[in-house]
């Protein structure tokens, strides 16, 4: 589980799909080995023996199996689109393995959770993620540790004040400070709870205020206002959640908070750019500031008197207020010049709820809005992300995946209100952030909020009698005995009740089927894309057009046709009686790729076909209308048809296809037109291009006839 855990914080958090498929074959490998092979079948001994003991404890056990019921849910939903077709078939298989991927890690959480030692195990992982994911991303800002694309620079104010922000691992600001978030205020209520009672040794004091101070730094370093926000509220929650932990927290947070505020700033000056040596010493400065002045707090506050006590008071407060004056003031240009990217958000919100109307119940399928959006954007912005979970979802599956979704979180909310309280705020932030922002696609954020899941589970498991038959059942041994039990009951009962014994390992045996199925053929799907996408990155480093290219790409389409982009390339390698069913079997599964209908267009406007080009080309239109690219290429293949068809001397066919040619102009003219008398926010830079002009003059003479009689005379003189 910890490397799992450990392999999606590497893998850029599991968002690209090149990223996943080595995850899931290894979850899958493990998965299989603990249900066939190892000790006769973990996985299966475990779900025994949580059925085995009827009681009360045993049942609530058996509802946790809902963490492992709706990612398989989610999987169904993908599953039967994929099946039944949708958007992009691709897409839906990439989130129905996602979601498999997420069902497996949930079993294995829960199964770890009720084990002995789990929740030992569950605390390591969760240090072990967090960590990873902070000291990258500080030492990449340090300049100690190479990594691409962890810190993103911008000019734009509206992006970052600082001209720099922290992408860590994850490569994105917004998910990784939602995450590292998380992860401080875990951290955070942790070290409250250890110095809740009397002053504990320095030594102990360190330990659980030592990962506050990066972690804060680098929520601070990822400039996300949402993840601040998010993380705020989470905080207040927590501060007001119990009245005897308040002090604590604001103990174990003023030092940290405050010194993380100032270191950075100082990196902030330095557009996360800083000398390794400089940004080093600020680093262990502002560490060692943060450890030695939560020391000072508490002795002070420990120390009896109450002079001390009001002192310790003064400086939490003052250190909380310098450490929000210092990053407001540090991101006060970008809170300035922000209201546009504000405004940007709901513009796709409200375009993204108008297309969630065409399906509302079971959605689209997968990757519904990345591949939409194009056709459907009211004004030409760049978003291929819709930043919102919650809609993102209801795309995709329905008002049907959003009820699964929320259920989850409500069931998940209340139990760790119940039984884990302090694990509360990482929740929350998970919940609240996903909503208005996208680390939901990222596999990562819901491993995080399993694997939170599961340590409320393993404390719940924890805190009951050692007497009751589920921590017995926590015992390796216990259910070992349970099972012999069973087997002894087996060997010795009446014919009367055989038949229920049969039909008791019937639905054993029906299990053990139906997960090997699940596994076998998850391993199986995302093998063959795995293999493909291996076969087309070897094609692409080939020479275009060689043998070796050819071979290459017809064997990753074989194993994966539904790739639209997989099918282009092998398309432009064939010949036009090869690749046009290659094209129509690639559009079957993505109806609302652009590129394909540019590519079919070509293909007819290459053959003479200009009537049938241009209602690929208007197809084409309609799905990516924002784009000069695909208008200008729509309007040369358009003449260049035309010119074919009256080099064959066909005349009054190119006259048609010429007209349809200044149809696609006109509606190019009027779109680009309607951008700038509106001022509309032209993020995709769309506009008239002049060749588009001159080919639209030329397609006018065309139908007036002009060249008609040059080309009768061309061919006379022939």
């Amino acid at each position: 589980m910890a490397a799992i855990l450990l392999a999606g914080c590497l893998g850029r958090g599991l968002f690209h799909s090149a990223d996943l498929y080595p995850v899931i074959l290894m979850t899958g490998v493990v998965m299989l080995f603990s249900l066939v092979v190892y000790k006769r079948g973990v996985l299966i001994r475990g779900i025994d023996g949580m059925a085995s003991v009827r009681s009360e404890s045993t049942r609530l056990e058996v509802v946790d199996l809902v963490h492992v019921g709706i990612p398989l849910a989610i999987m169904a939903c993908y599953a039967l689109h994929a099946w039944a077709g949708s958007v992009s078939t691709q897409g839906s298989i990439h989130e129905m393995l996602r979601w498999s991927l997420l069902a497996m890690f949930a079993l294995l959480a829960v199964l770890l959770a009720a084990s002995k030692g789990g929740m030992r195990w569950l605390a390591f992982g969760w240090q072990l993620a967090g960590g990873v994911l902070v000291l990258s991303g500080i030492l990449a800002v340090c300049g100690v540790l190479p990594l691409p694309y962890g810190v993103m620079r911008t000019a734009d104010p509206e992006i970052s004040s600082a001209g720099a922000r922290l992408g860590g691992l994850l490569q994105y600001p917004n998910a990784y400070g939602a995450v590292v978030g998380m992860y401080a205020l875990e951290r955070l209520t942790a070290a409250a709870g250890v110095l809740a009672g009397r002053a504990v040794p320095a030594r102990r004091l360190f330990a659980a205020v030592l990962p506050l101070m990066p972690a804060q730094a680098a929520l601070l370093l990822s400039e996300s206002r949402g993840a601040w926000l998010a993380a705020g509220c989470a905080a207040a929650a927590a501060f007001l959640q119990r009245r005897g932990a308040r002090l604590p927290l604001l103990l174990a947070l003023a030092a940290p908070l405050a010194c993380a505020a100032w270191l950075y700033r100082q990196l902030a000056a330095a557009q996360l750019a800083p000398a390794p040596v400089p940004g080093l010493l600020a680093l262990a400065g502002a560490w060692a500031a943060a450890l030695l002045g939560t020391l000072l707090l508490c002795r002070l506050w420990h120390s009896g008197g109450p002079a001390g006590r009001a002192t310790a008071l003064a400086a939490t407060v003052l250190a909380c207020i310098a450490a929000a004056l210092m990053a407001a003031a540090s991101t006060a240009e970008r809170f300035a010049a922000g209201v546009g990217t504000g405004a940007s958000r709901l513009q796709l919100w409200r375009d993204a709820l108008r297309l969630w109307t065409e399906a509302a119940w079971l959605g689209h399928g997968g990757n519904t809005w990345r591949s939409m959006f194009r056709a459907i954007q009211s004004s030409p912005y760049v978003g291929g992300e819709v930043h919102s979970g919650l809609l993102d979802l209801a795309l995709d599956t329905g008002l049907l995946g959003v009820a699964l979704i929320a259920g989850w979180m409500l069931f998940t909310l209340r139990n760790i209100r119940r039984f884990a309280p302090r694990l509360l705020p990482p929740v929350l932030v998970f919940v609240l952030h996903g909503i208005v922002d996208f680390d939901w696609s990222y596999a990562l954020s819901w491993m995080l909020f399993i694997w939170l899941t599961a340590w409320a589970v393993a404390l719940r498991i924890e805190a009951e009698p050692a007497s009751s038959p589920q921590h017995c059942l926590t015992n390796h041994s216990a259910q070992t005995h349970i099972y012999d039990n069973v087997c002894s009951y087996i060997r010795t009962c009446t014919p009367t009740s055989f038949s229920y014994v049969i039909s008791g390992h019937i639905k054993r045996y029906a299990v053990l089927l139906l997960l090997t199925c699940w596994l076998g053929s998850t391993v199986w799907i995302t093998a063959r894309c795995a293999w493909a996408d291996v076969q087309y990155r070897h094609a692409l480093t080939e020479p275009m057009g060689t043998t070796a290219s050819v071979r290459y790409l017809r064997s990753a389409y074989r194993l994966n046709p539904e790739r639209p982009d997989l099918a282009i390339s092998l398309a432009r390698m064939l010949p036009q009686a090869e690749a046009r069913p290659v094209l129509l079997n690639s559009l079957s599964h993505s109806p609302s790729n652009p590129d394909l209908y540019v590519e079919l267009g070509r293909w007819e406007a290459k053959s003479g076909e200009g009537k049938q080009a241009g209602a690929y080309f208007i197809s084409a239109n309609a799905m990516n209308r924002y784009d000069v690219i695909t208008q200008r290429t729509a309007l040369y293949w358009m003449e260049q048809a035309t010119m074919r068809e009256i080099s064959e001397g066909k005349v009054r066919q190119a006259q048609k296809t010429a007209a349809i040619g200044i149809e696609i102009y006109e509606h190019y003219r009027e779109l680009a037109s309607q951008v700038n008398t509106e001022r509309m926010r032209n993020d995709r830079r769309f506009h008239m291009h002049p060749s588009s002009s001159l080919t639209a003059e030329n397609l006018h003479r065309i139908v007036a006839g002009s060249f008609g009689h040059e080309v009768t005379t061309q061919k006379k003189l022939k």
